[in-house]
């Protein structure tokens, strides 16, 4: 699954949010189920320390990938 490369510029340009981490995580989807896809949100979120904002936007982008 994967989501358009505008849809992903539009959650990577949310306020408060680290775009790189949206831009990368999002933009590597493909070859996961949306079950390990959020696991790996889960763990980066912890390991890279991101906050609320970015960990929304990338589950937003998730949800929005496999809902097609």
């Amino acid at each position: 699954m994967q989501l358009s490369q505008a849809r992903i510029e539009e959650l990577a340009s949310r306020s408060g949010v680290k775009r790189m981490a949206v831009e990368n995580f999002l933009g590597t989807l493909d070859g996961l189920t949306r079950e390990e896809a959020l696991a790996n949100l889960e763990q980066d979120t912890k390991a890279y320390r991101w906050n609320a904002a970015t960990g929304r936007a990338i589950q937003q982008g998730i949800m929005e990938a496999f809902r097609r």
